[in-house]
């Protein structure tokens, strides 16, 4: 139980973060907080100390308790209470504690030890806490000057407020914050806030807590006291002092039997205000009070109708999907049915079909997730990197609400971090007068647009800064023996040199990553959920990456071919078409091997009973098919025997000891149960073309 409740706090909390990094890059942008804004951050602040208080992360639950803090004044009294110079040092502080938090998730996450000195952050919301209410640090002597007179117990505490208060509000309640909490006065402001809720006709003692910080010593040794007329009204007050938040304790007193109190206490005391001018702050603040209580109701009613669910969960239901898909092939193919006419059960089994790809379109639409969430959080990297950099620029998104498989989505997070601190840190020019000089808005952009085409997702990061100087790429990867001298290369394939493995057109280790670090890492993360990479660049103008990658990989249309008795699959959307050609066709070209001409272009042919050395397959050209098939950047002819149809298909992973053979690199990337029951390997046609081309 212990593991789902933390698992739902660090679900909830990031989800949290995440809303307050987008609310404060909007903000930042518009130099101000709206009303919703701050009430936000306010509920955002509140929902996380609640949890981490559950949880017991003191660190996390105290930065959170002191912004809270902080957003109440801005909330009481408006955003005109923060100074304007103020305001880059608050923006700041706030992405410093968004920072901070998910530093402390990350160790919850993995188990390490939660920070025990969080001084630095809780002493610049202090200050900033000053500076918004224009508090010198004077009025802390005055405090210390009257803790001293303060009465040291309880019970003397009570002494003086009950025998000075108004005799017209004679039931109170005593109210005691959480020990070393900080700022009482703020938080018997909150208190008596939460108190108007329940009833508007009451007194409070101290009565300028709101006002004069020098009362946080008097409640902190004498506890916070709040009067009313009738022992009903404290009553049905009760629940505001409970709500109240950080109340350690509280209890009623009853000012007809007051408790023995020294009589200099008495003037001291006789700070209560009577009732008219309890009632001021009431007039003051009754706008704003409904609209933050009205906010969280709405947002919860919003939230009931969204629930969480464990992906692991998913991933078994989209397993007993699969089964039933490849168990209904079996039942509506079975080869006792061959030969017999039977209407009523082709009916029942084409409505059967529907009713199982309707299931399986519903499953999968259950992982998939919009790619905004990973797309936002570039935002911030565009802009600490602006300031750290010293570079102008903006992040546009397109097409954020483009959905991927969850899994996707989780696996191109970093190859997309790395590509944009790649385009900020070495694409876009040092200084603004290089882009005037170039004709070039001195703001430099950096685009990230998502789009679909049918059976994949592409990605696309796109930079205006200078491009790639394919010339230094090339004379890099000639150092490092990467590259021929004397060889010629395409743009394409020089480019094509920055996701090798540790290089780097960066002539200095920053603390960011040049053009190639981490491109590698790109690469190969994206190909691991069966994607490709490719870059383009014209030098001066920028620099584009694509990321080609497919919706999901659990169940996919392909067609299916037999060479020799064996069953393969190729993915549909692989496939441009298939033909029969003759021997006369085929061109035997000594560099390339066989090829064949189709629509004035010239492609080879692989041989898949070649290439799999089978022993059984046919020979001649003419006795089997071609299939022109095209990924990324290759295309080419694979020659199978025959053509059985297409189908769809379930991709089952293959075992970890048949993959530490290498058959990846032969381009067999899982295989497919079929529905009478035979096996089909499913191939991935980029390793075909490598896995032959190193062979012949």
């Amino acid at each position: 139980m212990g593991d789902s409740i933390l698992d739902m706090y660090l679900y909830e909390t990031n989800t949290l973060l995440e809303q307050l990094d987008g609310i404060l890059l909007t903000a930042e942008q518009a130099d101000t907080f709206s009303e919703d804004n701050v009430n936000e951050i306010f509920r955002i602040m509140h929902t996380i100390k609640g949890s981490s208080a559950m949880m017991e992360f003191s660190s996390l639950m105290t930065v959170a308790h002191r912004i809270e803090d902080m957003f109440f004044i801005v909330r009481e009294k408006g955003m005109d209470v923060v100074p304007e110079q103020t305001k880059p040092e608050l923006f700041d502080m706030l992405f410093q504690a968004v920072d901070f938090f998910r530093g402390e998730i990350e160790k919850v996450e993995n188990g390490d030890p939660l920070s025990q000195s969080i001084d630095h952050i809780v002493n610049k919301i202090n200050s900033l806490i000053d500076k918004i209410q224009g508090n010198p640090a004077a009025p802390a002597a005055e405090a210390s000057a009257e803790a001293e007179s303060a009465p040291a117990s309880e019970a003397e505490a009570a002494a003086p407020a009950v025998s000075a208060v108004n005799q017209d509000y004679p039931y109170g309640v005593h109210v005691f914050f959480d020990e070393g909490s900080g700022m009482e006065n703020l938080r018997a402001f909150m208190c008596a806030n939460s108190v108007k809720d329940y009833c508007g006709d009451f007194v409070t003692y101290p009565d300028n807590v709101e006002s004069d910080p020098s009362t946080s010593d008097i409640i902190a040794d004498q506890g916070f006291f709040v009067w009313f007329r009738t022992a009903d009204d404290r009553d049905s007050a009760i629940p505001g002092v409970k709500n109240a938040g950080s109340v350690r304790e509280y209890q009623p007193v009853d000012a007809a039997k007051p408790a023995p109190a020294p009589a200099q206490e008495a003037p001291k005391a006789e700070a209560p205000a009577p009732a008219p001018s309890a009632q001021a702050p009431k007039a003051d603040s009754p706008a704003p009070k409904p609209a933050p209580a009205a906010a969280p109701a709405g947002q919860q009613h919003a939230k009931e109708s969204l629930i969480s669910v464990n992906l692991s969960k998913l991933d078994q239901l989209l397993a007993v999907v699969s089964e039933i898909v490849i168990t209904e092939s079996m039942v509506t193919a079975s080869p006792d049915l061959k030969g017999l006419r039977l209407d009523n059960f082709t009916k029942s089994a084409r409505d059967l079909r529907k009713l199982t790809d309707d299931l399986q379109d519903v499953s999968m639409s259950l992982r998939m997730v919009p790619v905004s969430g990973t797309f936002q959080k570039m935002n911030r990297i565009v802009r600490d990197m602006s300031k750290k950099l010293g570079k102008k620029a903006k992040l546009t998104l397109i097409g954020e609400d483009t959905e991927v498989d969850k899994t996707i989505v989780d696996a191109i997070g970093d190859p997309i971090m790395h590509i944009v601190r790649n385009s900020m840190d070495h694409g876009l020019e040092e200084n603004e007068a290089d882009r005037i000089a170039a004709g070039k808005d001195p703001v430099g952009e950096v685009i990230l647009s998502a789009r679909h085409t049918g059976s994949e997702v592409i990605i696309e990061i796109k930079d205006d800064g200078q491009g790639v100087d394919t010339q230094a790429v090339l004379n890099k990867a000639i150092r490092q023996g990467l590259a021929a001298p004397d060889h010629d290369y395409s743009q394409k394939e020089i480019l094509n040199f920055l996701m090798m493995p540790g290089f780097s057109t960066n002539t200095e280790v920053t603390e960011y990553s040049g053009r190639g670090v981490g491109m590698d890492v790109v690469k190969k993360n994206v190909a691991d959920v069966g994607g490709t990479v490719s870059i383009s660049s014209e030098w001066g103008k920028g620099m584009t990456t694509t990321l080609k990658i497919p919706l999901t990989m659990a169940i996919m249309d392909g067609m299916e071919v037999s060479v020799g008795g064996s069953m393969f699959t190729i993915p549909i959307n692989s496939i441009q078409s298939s033909l029969k050609v003759g021997a006369k066709d085929v061109i035997h070209d000594p560099a390339q091997g066989e090829m064949v001409k189709i629509r004035d272009n010239f492609y080879p042919i692989i041989r898949a009973k070649e290439l799999f050395q089978m022993e059984k397959g046919y020979e001649n050209i003419e006795d089997g098919i071609l299939m022109w098939v095209e990924s990324g950047e290759h295309s080419y002819c694979l020659f199978v025997d025959e053509l059985l149809g297409e189908q769809q298909i379930v991709v089952k992973p293959l075992p970890n000891y048949v993959n530490s053979f290498g058959v990846k690199n032969y381009g067999i990337t899982g295989c497919s149960i079929l529905g009478d029951g035979s096996i089909s390997i499913i191939l991935d046609v980029i390793n075909v073309y490598t896995a032959a081309h190193n062979i012949f």
